[in-house]
């Protein structure tokens, strides 16, 4: 009886284990730690008066569970919805170290990648398409760089929260107009 042991468990201490995706044609990789699980892109309800990046909510086993649209996060306009767009369903903390998950909503997802620490860069000071700040390093594989995002910056709930809140009177003074 053979059995095919996860790659996790065969992980040396310097290799780092990431999820790549596509969002518009470009590379982007979420360390796995932070990973739950990913599903179908469906069942999404929409909530009034929220930023244009959070698509909805979906029911996750019975938890409301918010749904950002990476490519719209970004800046770069809603991501269009094909047979392979997929939500990468992620724990993130918040500043009182309460977990939270959220979902992603991305072109597709690639592979499972380990990238050595040694071909890990620091994030550049400028020029990326993308808050800096969002940037955990640039990882290269095969020769090309992939974006390793910074989960807890991208997705951070209390600035979505905030960034709710703030859509919340521009809403309603459009309403009253």
């Amino acid at each position: 009886m053979s059995t095919n042991l996860p790659v996790i468990a065969q992980a040396t201490s310097d290799d780092h284990q990431y999820l790549t995706f596509l969002l518009n044609g470009e590379m982007f990789a979420i360390a796995i730690l932070n990973i739950k699980e990913i599903i179908e892109y469906g069942s999404l309800t929409e909530v009034p008066m929220m930023p244009g990046f959070i698509r909805g909510v979906i029911n996750l086993r019975g938890s409301v569970v918010p749904v950002v649209d990476l490519s719209a996060r970004f800046g770069r306009g809603k991501t269009e919805v094909s047979r392979r767009t997929c939500i990468v369903i992620i724990e993130v903390r918040g500043e009182d170290d309460a977990k939270q998950d959220i979902g992603v909503m991305v072109d597709s997802v690639s592979e499972v990648l380990e990238i050595p620490k040694s071909e890990i860069e620091p994030p550049p000071a400028f020029g990326a398409r993308i808050r800096v700040d969002f940037i955990g390093g640039m990882g290269k594989v095969a020769g090309k760089f992939v974006i390793i995002l910074n989960a807890d910056k991208v997705l951070s709930v209390d600035e979505l929260s905030m960034l709710g809140q703030a859509a919340l009177p521009t809403a309603q003074a459009e309403l009253a107009a």
